[in-house]
């Protein structure tokens, strides 16, 4: 069987489809309706699970997301001498104010934990680290958190290919002082920097140069910060943030849906004239993929936004003829790219030309992708112009990114016979997506 590059390492026993080589996904005769709950974001685990870590004391993170990325943060901060028990998606942590066992950690593919670990390591007194993440994970740059972590004193060096995964940390507690960082490749560098900065001996000046591609993740870390009771200054164009020492605080907290992906089955109601509701979620979520539901109005949906749930009704014939910039919420653009045909024109998606970092080069995968299915296609710098057009059953190469195998799977609920390789990629944000698919009504057979 040809391997597609894959890494099975890096797939947790929270995987329901290990070992399942592909997917098929087809429609169904009746009208999906459905009301669904979705589960944890991905972005607020992480980040409440290694705050908490830091924190001296014991919190409890209600609604964790059960995936892959958080498996391997959780079994991280294990082996760094955290106390972790859990009961079903409540995890009760005891961290000891950030002084850490020595040892070697294996982060899987989980970007934020790639990110979020080297500085809160760096801050520890002592102790020494070495760091290993999956194939796809150490194929995506680390160096510019790195070169900030540096500057400001921290002892980080490359096992293997310079600004790159793996890496060894050394513990020494950092002094505090002025850094400068882009946002342009990652938000997640920014966060990373900012979640270790409480724990420094004196106040640190982060300047941010350039865009920062999705803002909000970084205002998200800030607010996620503040409510641990860190002391932080900045202004709403986050061009210079300030971090004064000051110690997280135990929290109880309870974590909102994944906005990103509600969004894969609000996509479905809207590609399908369906209608799907979103039981715990609303559009006041901080979380910036919400927008996407503004683009499936755009489109001609009709959405109904409650305090208590957000609900999607799909048309019959979606909207197209338009061009729009997916930068603040770009783990949307193959979302919208795999609904993109089933609209009356072409839509033009641009401002995503970091996603071409990610678990895969996206803007060319997903290209490569609707070509597969005879749908017309341009392929830019930044982004991919997508033509009206009827796909044709054919199996798709996921490139074991999460999201595309999500949005890939999104065809087959208008086309019969669609086959996914390695679905069991999902498990990166959301473990059971074929299972709620098909409890909303496609026909999903493994094989």
């Amino acid at each position: 069987m040809h391997n597609y590059g894959f890494d099975e390492k890096a797939r947790s026993p929270w995987t329901p489809l290990k070992g399942v080589n592909t997917i098929s996904v087809s429609p169904n005769k009746r009208r999906i309706d459905g009301s669904i709950t979705i589960p944890g974001s991905k972005s607020f685990t992480n980040r409440a699970l290694i705050i908490s870590a830091l924190v001296n004391g014991k919190s409890k993170v209600q609604g964790i997301l059960k995936s892959d990325d958080s498996f391997w943060c959780l079994e991280s901060l294990k082996k760094l001498g955290v106390s972790i028990e859990m009961q079903g998606d409540t995890v009760f942590i005891g961290g000891d104010g950030g002084k850490w066992e020595s040892g070697n950690l294996y982060i899987g593919a989980a970007g934020t934990i790639a990110r979020f670990l080297p500085g809160t390591l760096a801050v520890s007194p002592e102790g020494t680290w070495e760091l290993e993440a999956s194939e796809s994970m150490s194929k995506r740059p680390v160096s510019p958190l790195v070169d900030a972590l540096r500057e400001l004193g921290a002892e980080i060096s490359y096992l293997s290919n310079e600004g790159y995964y793996p890496l060894l940390v050394q513990g020494k507690g950092l002094t505090g002082g002025e850094v400068s960082l882009s946002g342009n490749i990652s938000s997640q560098f920014i966060s990373g920097l900012l979640i270790a900065a409480p724990y420094f001996k004196e106040s640190i000046t982060i300047n941010i140069k350039e865009h920062i591609v999705q803002h909000s993740y970084v205002l998200l870390t800030l607010e996620l910060m503040k409510r641990f009771g860190a002391k932080v200054q900045y202004d709403n164009n986050l061009k210079e943030i300030v971090v004064y020492p000051s110690k997280y605080t135990p929290q109880d907290i309870n974590l909102e849906a994944d906005a990103s992906t509600a969004c894969y089955f609000l996509a479905l109601a809207a590609v399908t004239n369906g209608k799907i509701r979103i039981d715990n979620l609303t559009y006041e979520t901080k979380q910036p993929d919400i927008k996407m539901v503004d683009v499936l109005e755009q489109m001609g949906c009709k959405v109904t936004k409650c305090s208590s749930f957000i609900e999607l009704e799909g048309v019959t014939q979606l909207k197209g003829g338009f061009e729009i910039s997916m930068r603040e919420m770009s783990d949307q653009t193959l979302t919208l790219a795999a609904i993109a045909p089933f609209a009356d024109g072409p839509i033009t998606i641009k401002d995503v030309e970091h996603i071409r970092h990610h678990e895969s080069n996206r803007i060319s995968v997903i290209c490569e992708a609707l070509a597969r299915l005879g749908i017309k296609v341009e392929e830019s710098k930044d982004g991919l112009k997508v033509y009206p057009g009827n796909p044709k059953p054919t199996l798709l190469n996921t490139h074991d990114d999460h999201r595309v195998a999500m949005s890939l799977a999104l065809i087959g609920s208008r086309v019969e016979g669609i086959r996914i390789n390695d679905p069991a990629c999902v498990s990166k944000t959301c473990p059971q997506y074929f299972a709620l698919l098909k409890s909303l009504g496609l026909n999903i057979i493994q094989n």
